[in-house]
């Protein structure tokens, strides 16, 4: 996407939500069942976006709270989660008091933070002694088919693909947590899939916040790098993949 800034995000906020909105589902799902979930729980998602997560929780009987950087993101998360409590903010900043929720929780998020230990020590601070903080992300390129369409958008532009960092191979997750000194009780891979049904929406997904004469002009080399993902009836099927790790705050 282009722009990772709070205004970035909320200009694409509605399409965001529109085209890539539940693809973690699964992810979220296996989170919840990782650690454990459930009716009465009191559970933070920080950088929360568009509130899937949080519309999840609410139907469990969670008590949900989310916090995101971006206005038109977190106006959206009011309207699909209305019971759940969503403030504008910094994973670095939490605006809860200290030990109040069961789970942290942080989706694609903790990479934009700009120390990312300073952010885990802020999810720790607000989650009751004993609790857990789970930290998913995206898995490293070579589990992502958008990956392979990635690459061939910036190198159209002249440009390197975007190194994976350290979050996303296999350990990252779990030498962050533990750095930050916390037991690591359970890690895991989940295969998340993107489908679009056309080449119009496949597009749009792909250079999501390009203008419509950049989306036009990218649109070839999106088409013809998808190729080996195209379906019958004429959609595109991605794999991909989302790796956590949960781990639990001290005693």
């Amino acid at each position: 996407m282009a722009g990772e800034d709070e205004d970035g995000w909320s200009s694409v906020a509605g399409e965001w939500a529109e085209l890539w909105g539940g693809f973690a589902d699964p992810a979220r799902r296996a989170v919840i069942a990782a650690t454990g979930i459930g009716s009465g729980f009191r559970v933070l998602d920080i950088g929360c976006g568009s509130g899937e997560l949080l519309a999840m929780l609410d139907r469990l009987g969670v008590a949900a709270a989310g916090i995101d950087p971006a206005p038109g993101m977190v106006a959206l998360a009011r309207t699909k989660a209305p019971r759940a409590d969503v403030r504008l903010g910094s994973a670095e900043s939490l605006p809860w008091p200290d030990g109040g929720f069961d789970v942290a929780c942080a989706f694609n998020a903790l990479q934009f933070a700009e120390d990312t230990l300073d952010a885990v020590a802020e999810a720790v601070r607000v989650t009751k002694p004993g609790g857990l903080i789970a930290v998913c992300n995206w898995a490293e390129r070579s589990h992502n088919d958008i990956d392979t369409i990635e690459a061939a958008v910036a190198a159209a532009h002249g440009d390197e693909p975007i190194p994976d960092g350290d979050l996303r191979p296999a350990g990252g997750l779990e030498s962050l947590l533990a750095e930050a000194g916390l037991e690591v009780v359970a890690a895991e891979l989940v295969e998340v899939l993107w489908t679009a049904p056309d080449d119009d929406t496949l597009v749009r997904g792909v250079l999501l916040g390009e203008d419509a004469a950049g989306q036009a002009a990218g649109a070839p080399t999106v088409l013809e790098a998808a190729t080996p993902f195209r379906v019958a009836g004429g959609g595109y099927r991605l794999s991909n993949a989302f790796r956590f790790a949960v781990a639990r705050t001290p005693a």
